[in-house]
């Protein structure tokens, strides 16, 4: 599901909110999350999962395309864990897959 078709079905299951009000509401949701973890909080949605950062350290990778050897610097990368009813309803039926 992309942003836009999360915004089109919160406002068909809303009819009494505008869709821009949706749109307005939907972003600045992903937005404060955003910034949350830019300052290395951690955003923990009840039932549904946390978001946090996790710190990359440095190391030696490789050119996919000439097996040449590069240093690879250290970053950090976005994480998601998630919370136990979501996966309990993930989960839902037993081992059908």
């Amino acid at each position: 599901m992309t942003k836009s078709e999360l915004i089109a079905r919160l406002a068909e299951r809303n009819p009494h909110l505008y869709q821009r009000d949706v749109e307005r509401i939907v972003t600045t949701i992903f937005d404060e999350i955003a910034d949350a973890l830019a300052r290395g909080d951690r955003v923990e949605l009840r039932g549904f999962g946390a978001f946090s950062v996790k710190k990359r350290d440095p190391r030696l990778g490789r050119n996919p395309r000439t097996g040449e050897a590069v240093e690879v610097e250290s970053k950090t990368v976005p994480f998601f864990k998630t919370g136990k009813q979501l996966r309990e309803r993930l989960n839902v039926g037993g081992d059908d897959e």
